[in-house]
């Protein structure tokens, strides 16, 4: 059985969890959750550098369990964004997470567009850099030579298109 790794990526409230979920549901796979979100409301204070490394390993480790369960792993999120995040809070990134992020490939990752209104949620800090971010997300996959799409629309439409560019890529069959 072929097995695909599909990654959401993107800023901060562009959908990316509702998104992994709704497409979990849709394909009847896995899905691995944004690991950072369950560290952070489990904190107990502010994060800082060091944990986004703490972050960057639990996410890793949801993937490794789940990896190898479906044809089709849906992950939330990807070291990409934790590096990302990293080098625009810190100015630097863990050499774990570079390491780790560089050698995870993914056969599609998903880009989500700041088409969304912005949510407010206590771990979401930057609702003025949206645009910033998704560049710095549209150029890193294009610097690292990745196969990705970027998904738009709200509700639904963001389900559909999105599903749309998961089966012209794998050619799956659904019930789309």
């Amino acid at each position: 059985m072929q097995h695909y790794k599909i990654a959401i990526v993107g800023p901060e409230s562009t959908g990316k969890s509702a998104l992994a979920l709704a497409l979990a549901q849709h394909y009847k796979t896995a899905f691995v959750p944004e690991m950072a979100r369950v560290y952070l409301e489990n904190l107990g204070r502010d994060y800082d550098y060091p944990d986004l490394k703490k972050i960057a390993q639990l996410q890793m480790q949801k993937e490794l369990e789940l990896g190898n369960t479906n044809e089709l792993l849906i992950c939330d999120t990807s070291l990409l964004v934790i590096k990302i995040w990293s080098k625009f809070k810190y100015n630097k990134v863990d050499a774990y997470i570079d390491q780790e992020e560089s050698s995870n490939r993914y056969d599609l990752y998903l880009l989500t567009n700041i088409d969304l209104p912005w949510e407010n949620d206590p771990l979401r800090e930057h609702p003025n850099h949206r645009a910033f971010l998704f560049d710095l997300y549209h150029n890193a996959l294009i610097e690292k030579k990745c196969t990705y799409e970027i998904v738009t629309g709200n509700g639904p439409t963001r389900l559909w298109n999105a599903c749309k560019l998961i089966d012209h890529h794998f050619n799956l069959l659904t019930n789309s």
